[in-house]
């Protein structure tokens, strides 16, 4: 690629927005959406028949075959959520209840009202707005524990009250939850937890079971097996938007710190080998001493190797002209999220457009957004933060428009309904205008003819 250089020792690849070829490079660093193989999608499609048409046995089935455990007990039990309480060390305990605070605080200022609104002549109309009867949320197991994922999905629907949310996460061999994650469902205000994963917990979910309740909505992140099992399964179920790999791009000027840029990188890197790091900066010396804490802080990771590939072919650093450019080019790939590591974030934050979240100023670290400051977590990769926004309560409510016409308003405004559907071609939906329309000038004559009748009578 010819915009793409290696400095010496460097572990992230360098772009030159001023180079030849800089164009193609950042289109295909910017193409970052995974899409499942044939392959995937055959089998995530088998699991989903076989559980949507088996129930509880093909269920079973699956936890013990991808899972890799054997449950006597689906559904964790009263038990172990007391047993998680007294066995998680009081901090940890204390941590994730202020994370639900304080997550729980912001997600209320948000909550819609329902309304209406009533039109002189007789109309009336508006929007009811319902909690989802049951939702599901997913929490994966694998490579790391997850606790925060539990409170940043589940706190948005316990704050509009969904009457049931459900949760599914896989068990250990041993058959348990780990203590942090039951905890986390605990504060969080989950309901009922089953131990399941993976696409065959998804179609578990979308379609019931014996022993599973169907949800209305499914959320939370999953492998590519899980996101494909929500897609396949989008129309028996709601779901939210498609989670990829994480992603943290973040624009640096000469205040920045090249030990905290480093740092925050390799928070997004070390999830998972493909999670992206993309640091765009003006200034040549910063990304040199960056390329250097970030070689320097990788031996002491615990996750190095994971890091390591993220950083070497899913991230970049961008060398551009000037702060300007580097925002139109922030925007330009649409990051999950943005780091403003700059002297006036308040104005670059202006111009800022497509982000997930924006973490501002150089005591903003990507991990309290992760964590506890307030906002969700859960955010559009892929570059759908163009048209996708992060979690919120609003993904736990359902609208529902209402209308009403007394007969002035509907001689008010008639005609012009009728002509509308004469317009399309719908004789049907304008005779229904036209009879109403009859009732109500004969009613109309009949009130007439009577008052004169009156009049007369009284002369």
């Amino acid at each position: 690629m010819a915009s793409r250089t290696t400095p010496a020792k460097g572990i992230l690849p360098l772009l030159r927005s001023d180079a030849p070829g800089f164009e193609s490079d950042f289109r295909r660093l910017s193409d970052r959406r995974l899409e499942p193989g044939g392959d995937v999608e055959k089998v995530v499609r088998r699991i989903v028949e076989r559980v949507r048409d088996g129930g509880d046995h093909e269920l079973h089935a699956c936890i013990r075959k991808f899972d890799g455990a054997k449950l006597d007990q689906i559904e964790v039990t009263r038990e172990e959520w007391d047993e998680a309480a007294d066995t998680i060390d009081s901090a940890d305990r204390a941590a994730l209840g202020k994370a639900a605070m304080r997550i729980r605080a912001f997600h209320r200022k948000r909550i819609p009202s329902s309304w209406e609104v009533r039109e002189e002549g007789g109309a009336t109309f508006g929007h009811r707005i319902r909690p989802l009867a049951r939702v599901g949320i997913y929490v994966p197991g694998g490579k790391a524990v997850y606790p925060s994922t539990v409170i940043m999905n589940a706190v948005p629907a316990s704050v509009v009250e969904v009457p049931e949310i459900i949760m599914a996460t896989p068990a250990g061999r041993d058959g348990k939850v780990r203590p942090e994650v039951l905890i986390a469902a605990r504060v969080a205000g989950v309901h009922r937890i089953f131990k399941m994963g993976g696409a065959h917990a998804i179609a578990a979910l979308a379609y019931g079971t014996e022993t599973i309740p169907r949800v209305d909505k499914i959320v939370g992140p999953g492998n590519v097996y899980v996101t494909s099992a929500k897609r396949m399964v989008f129309g028996a179920v709601d779901i939210d938007a498609e989670a990829g790999p994480s992603e943290v791009l973040i624009i640096a000027d000469r205040t920045a710190t090249p030990g905290w840029v480093a740092a925050d990188l390799i928070s997004q890197a070390e999830h998972e080998e493909m999670a992206c790091a993309v640091l765009i900066t003006s200034i040549k010396n910063l990304a040199v001493r960056v390329q250097s804490q970030i070689a320097r802080q990788l031996k002491n990771l615990e996750r190095e190797k994971i890091a390591r590939k993220a950083l070497t072919s899913r991230g970049a650093i961008i060398l551009a002209r000037d702060q300007a450019e580097c925002v139109a080019l922030a925007n330009r790939y649409a990051p999950e999220h943005l780091v403003l590591a700059v002297g006036d974030p308040e104005s670059m934050i202006k111009n800022v457009q497509n982000a997930g979240a924006v973490l501002m100023g150089h005591y903003t670290p990507v991990a309290v957004g992760d964590y506890l400051a307030g906002p969700n977590h859960v955010l559009p990769t892929g570059g759908t933060a163009r048209f996708f926004s992060p979690l919120c309560v609003d993904d736990f409510l359902k609208r529902t428009s209402f209308t009403r016409f007394e007969p002035p308003k509907l001689r008010e405004l008639g005609a012009e309904v009728m002509r509308l559907a004469e317009l399309e071609g719908f004789g049907g939906h304008s005779k229904s205008v036209e009879l109403r329309l009859v009732r109500i000038r004969r009613a109309r004559r009949e009130r007439e003819a009577a008052r004169d009748s009156e009049a007369g009578a009284e002369l």
